[in-house]
This record gives structure tokens, C-alpha cells and sequence, in this order.
């Protein structure tokens, strides 16, 4: 399935990139993050387990048992704390 990557703050800056699509047969939102660490390097970094990220299936908050939808826009990033 083909999806819309988009990545915020800290973790556009660690992977160098705001936003790619990309064909992938990952299932759920914890299959494509784990396809997205095994790039190595930044991506692993950034996303690596016990990172803190955040992850969003089409605008909505989602866990990562979350199932992926062709066409979806995944957006990583950040817990944000205010102040």
C-alpha cells in the first residue's frame, strides 16, 4: 500500500526530512515503525523502541496496533509538553 509520511520537530530534524510517501506492506502503525528503525542510523535514533514518539493515522491520535489504510497519512513526532 502506498502511505503519506509526515514528521515533526525533533524527529524531521533527526531524519532530515518533514514528510515522503512511501509503498509499504506493513499492516499496522507498529510494523511501520519498525520497517522506518530498520533504516538504521537517524531513523533508528529517532524512532527507536523506548523513544518517546507520538503517532497519528490520518489527523487522529492512534496506538500502534493501529491497522494501516492505503492512501493513509502517518505523522510521527514528539511528546510536546507546554509551559
Amino acid at each position: 500500500m502506498n502511505i503519506q509520511l509526515r514528521f515533526f520537530a525533533s524527529i524531521r530534524e533527526s531524519v532530515g526530512t518533514g514528510s515522503e510517501s512511501l509503498q509499504t506492506a506493513a499492516t499496522t502503525l507498529a510494523a511501520l515503525r519498525d520497517e522506518l528503525i530498520a533504516r538504521g542510523g537517524p531513523w533508528a535514533d529517532a524512532l527507536g523502541r523506548g523513544r518517546a514518539v507520538r503517532v497519528s493515522l490520518n489527523q487522529t491520535m492512534a496506538d500502534e496496533a493501529t491497522m494501516l489504510v492505503d492512501g493513509a497519512e502517518v505523522a510521527f513526532f514528539p511528546p510536546v509538553t507546554g509551559g
